[in-house]
């Protein structure tokens, strides 16, 4: 019998369809379910290491061309004096030609590393999207029975879009700050250290802050995934099955269901908004704070001749430079947060192993002795098989001879259906074997296969295209 996620390692417990909903596992598997994210994460971005490479180049050069920029500034302030005294305003020009170099430097830097993120997440998101869609292919029916169409679509769209945002809206900002935030830290230990140890005295109620915002912010981004793709599954089965609903006058209930899930999507999204409602003033504050702070104690140094004005001017004006990146990324947590949540279930879904893998080494059917004869022997071997816990074969042995025509003939339920599956492979047999013309068919390639055995089944479905289109569905360019 084919097995409820229970009875499996905890591991294969809750892939796929159990990566819905993270908060009601584990944490120890919560932590498994990011870390395959992240694992997916650098799988995509590998095959373009030397893209990477140049990306964080021209951001380091960004960073520097930025950093340059304040402490020339601060130089100039110091010179007026001089220049005022003497008159020669010739170590002025070349400060401010220094400046111009690196704001230009900074300017041209930074089209450069935002115009290649963009095009690298064009391209990731590209590959994902075909690689999430061959995978999805390649899943067993068994998977798609019970892994449902509405959750296949916020996959395959929602999920996939909200990457797509990541780098669209603010990837650089994530990584400039990043950098930003490491380099103006080195730059303010270098110019005054005892300045720079009252900024990172604000870095106690920012850690904090963020360490909250950042664990309140993944549930609620989570919950906000979780809660859109309900909305799309009751979507799409409601549309999917819309003559069902029309003939039970079922639009009532389904128009209340669907507001009850469209009110817990809004609800989730109202909780994000408000986390940043807290955490983007905070940062604000804890600037300002610090910002005074360090005028007030550098403005004491400067009186007491222990400071130049210029090194505090560049001071202030790094400040800027370490507090505004915070702040963007505060605004830009939202999207990275879905990202991420989004980045979990993609990677629960790749990571399903089919449940009807190909053989490693593909056996050959042996050739017709009789090249006249129509068909080949099929023998169901002690097949057991049931859908979860309902056994349908308890022990099944049959044989059909090659160019025998055979009807199966039994109650609703009685397993038809399931032999045919089986024959076709759509599902493997729990124990024993099915057999064409005495080779497993798990050991035969899936063209091959197919070649043999072909399933009609009851339910009709017309693919988008003309009539003879899907008739030809298994042949195409055949001649109707």
């Amino acid at each position: 019998m084919t097995q409820t996620p229970t009875a499996q390692a905890p591991e294969q417990a809750w892939r796929g369809i159990a990566a819905e909903n993270l908060d009601d596992i584990p944490g120890s598997l919560a932590s498994l379910l990011r870390r395959r994210a992240r694992t997916l994460l650098r799988d995509l971005l590998r095959p373009h290491r030397a893209r990477v490479a140049l990306i964080l180049l021209l951001i380091v050069i960004a960073n520097i061309g930025a950093l340059v920029g304040p402490w020339l500034v601060g130089v100039g302030i110091d010179r007026i004096p001089q220049v005022t005294s003497s008159h020669d305003v010739a170590s002025l020009v070349v400060i401010v030609a220094a400046f111009a170099v690196a704001v230009a430097t900074q300017a041209v830097a930074t089209r450069a590393f935002i115009a290649a993120i963009g095009r690298l997440g064009a391209d990731v998101v590209f590959e994902l999207r075909q690689q999430l869609f061959a995978h999805f292919q390649r899943l067993s029916v068994s998977f798609h029975e019970r892994y449902t169409s509405g959750r296949v679509i916020s996959r395959q769209v929602s999920d996939i879009d909200s990457l797509s945002d990541l780098f669209d809206d603010g990837l650089d900002l994530l990584v400039s700050a990043v950098f930003s935030l490491l380099l103006v830290g080195t730059g303010m230990l270098l110019l005054d250290w005892p300045l720079a140890l009252v900024v990172l005295a604000g870095f106690v109620p920012l850690t904090w802050l963020t360490v909250w915002f950042r664990r309140e912010s993944a549930i609620a981004y989570r919950r906000t995934r979780e809660t859109i793709a309900l909305v799309i599954v009751q979507f799409v089965e409601t549309f999917g099955g819309i003559r069902a609903v029309q003939a039970f006058r079922r639009e009532r209930r389904n128009e209340e269901i669907f507001g009850d899930l469209n009110a817990d999507y809004a609800a989730a999204s109202l909780r994000s908004a408000r986390l940043i409602a807290i955490y983007s003033p905070g940062i604000t504050l804890v600037a300002n704070l610090v910002i005074g702070a360090v005028l007030l104690y550098g403005g004491y140094r400067v009186i007491g001749g222990d400071m130049k004005v210029g090194v505090l001017v560049t001071f202030l004006l790094y400040l800027q430079r370490f507090f505004d990146p915070l702040q963007d990324l505060s605004q830009f947590y939202n999207t990275f947060q879905s990202a991420a949540a989004a980045l979990e279930k993609i990677s629960g879904v790749l990571d399903e192993a089919p449940a009807v893998a190909e053989p490693q080494a593909p056996a050959a059917l042996p050739r017709a002795a009789d090249p006249a004869r129509s068909g080949r022997t099929v023998r169901f071997e002690s097949v057991q098989f049931g859908y979860r816990e309902a056994l349908v074969l308890p022990g099944l042995d049959l044989t059909i001879p090659a160019g025998q025509t055979a009807a199966l003939v039994g109650a609703t339920g009685a397993g038809k259906t399931t032999i045919a599956r089986l024959m076709a492979r759509f599902y493997d047999p729990a124990q024993g074997r099915v057999l064409l013309d005495g080779v497993d068919v798990r050991q035969l390639s899936e063209p091959d296969l197919r070649h043999e055995i072909v399933l009609i089944t009851q339910e009709n479905f017309l693919f988008t295209g003309t009539i003879a289109e899907n008739i030809a569905l298994g042949r195409p360019g055949i001649r109707i």
